[in-house]
């Protein structure tokens, strides 16, 4: 059972930038299609970016298209996402998730109930 732990979290002007990185143990990486998720409070959990197993395909949420970068490294059972441009609008609680299917092709990637493995999340918040 793959372990997913978030980290580099933490507090930003509007403006700035913030990379997340998730780090998967008990497993490989590579086996899987990586997604990640915020949730605001009171709001749903919404989808933000996912990529393939191998990195070819990524996809991102309309919100934070062209502001943020989704990316891993296999041999360091690592995900990352970039963030740039932030808003106020992106505080949120971000997390990672697994997909045993590794492809992330179509509307597949972008549901939550798609993902097998979630980590605990890492708070994230812009202020203005």
């Amino acid at each position: 059972q793959v372990q997913l732990v978030e980290s580099g979290g933490g507090s930003v002007q509007a403006g700035g930038s913030l990379r997340v990185s998730c780090e998967a143990s008990g497993g490989t990486l590579s086996d899987y299609a990586m997604g990640w998720f915020r949730q605001a409070p009171g709001k749903e959990r919404e989808f933000v970016a996912a990529i393939s197993w191998s990195g070819i395909s990524t996809y991102y949420a309309d919100s934070v298209q062209g502001r943020f970068t989704v990316s891993r490294d296999n041999a360091k059972n690592t995900v990352y996402l970039q963030m740039a441009s932030l808003k106020p609008e992106d505080t949120a609680v971000y997390h990672c998730a697994a997909d045993s299917w590794p492809y992330c092709s179509g509307d597949h990637c972008y549901a939550a109930l798609s993902y097998d493995y979630w980590g605990q999340g890492t708070q994230v918040t812009v202020s203005s």
